[in-house]
């Protein structure tokens, strides 16, 4: 196949242009060129996707079997894309998040679960609901919470930066609620197993681990992937109601329960998740945390003091 990938030089793109490479495709990435291609040869189309006259003018004479949306956050960001290729592509599989859930006293979340109208990716469900009722040939990926090498978002280093410095691990509430993680290489097989799927037309499905966490569990198993015993790490439960942070980000995770069942993309997929939790963390720490020497980098530790203080 030929296919399109927008963006494919961050985090998920990385993998899931690596597979697609490995297993065959003719792989083009579109992205605004900031960052070098993750493998050597692929085609890279520069531009700006939330200019609808630059991707109508770049990308139109272009033809795909498939299109992979890795970033497109609001409607208006995909809605030109999808419209350029109505009718011309076979596939157009859409990154989506199981953020868009609206919270519920029944969990694991499904695929048919409400969805929250004030959510902060009410733009991911709007453009599931176009890519439908538009009639586009569209499977939606909806991923818990992503780690492994190359994340550029603080989740397991958070908990990484604390346990190397053999620094108390602040952590909201009882330390009880239960979460899910998925390893990046795990999310972009599953992308891949949509490809010539005919059943994965018009689905959505949840994409994580098979295991849930509690947050108490995840620092420890994050102590263990360090090589540290999991029994001597200092946990410290805090009511977070109590403090006034403003803007400032104090802990990486949703404080709420917050996991979804894989179920449906176990079926359907052919796919299963081939890291457990442990050693994926594992993967995380020895490939990107100590290769990145952030264990010996300056971390702002102010908003742990205050809460540590206060204590």
């Amino acid at each position: 196949m030929r296919i399109l990938i927008v963006g494919g030089t961050r985090f998920v793109g990385v993998y899931l242009t690596q597979l697609l490479v490995q297993q065959g495709h003719e792989v083009v990435l579109f992205n605004r060129g900031n960052r070098p291609v993750p493998v050597a040869g692929v085609e890279q189309i520069t531009g700006d996707r939330t200019n609808a006259p630059q991707l109508q003018e770049k990308l139109a004479q272009e033809n795909f079997d498939a299109i992979f949306d890795n970033n497109g956050r609001e409607l208006s960001d995909t809605q030109p894309l999808a419209e350029i290729f109505q009718n011309r592509v076979q596939h157009f599989i859409y990154m989506s998040s199981a953020g868009v859930y609206l919270k519920s006293d029944l969990l694991p979340h499904v695929e048919g679960d409400a969805v929250d109208p004030k959510s902060r990716h009410r733009g991911k469900q709007e453009t599931e609901a176009y890519l439908q009722q538009a009639g586009i040939p569209f499977t939606s990926i909806r991923p818990t919470y992503i780690y492994g090498p190359r994340n550029y978002n603080d989740l397991e280093a958070w908990f990484f930066d604390r346990i190397v410095r053999d620094r108390p691990i602040p952590i909201p509430g009882n330390g009880l609620h239960i979460t899910q993680l998925g390893h990046v290489q795990d999310l972009a097989r599953a992308m891949t197993k949509v490809l010539g799927n005919p059943q994965a037309i018009g689905q959505i499905y949840n994409v994580s681990g098979d295991r849930f966490v509690t947050f108490d569990g995840l620092a420890r198993a994050c102590a263990v992937a360090a090589g540290k015993s999991p029994d001597k790490i200092k946990i410290v439960h805090y009511e977070p109601k109590k403090f006034d942070f403003g803007k400032r980000k104090t802990f990486p995770l949703r404080i709420q329960h917050f996991f979804a069942s894989i179920e449906k993309a176990i079926a359907q997929l052919n796919w299963k998740p081939e890291y457990d939790l442990i050693s994926g963390l594992k993967d995380s720490f020895q490939n990107d945390y100590l290769a990145s020497g952030r264990d010996k980098a300056e971390i702002d530790f102010s908003v742990d003091e205050e809460i540590l203080h206060s204590l």
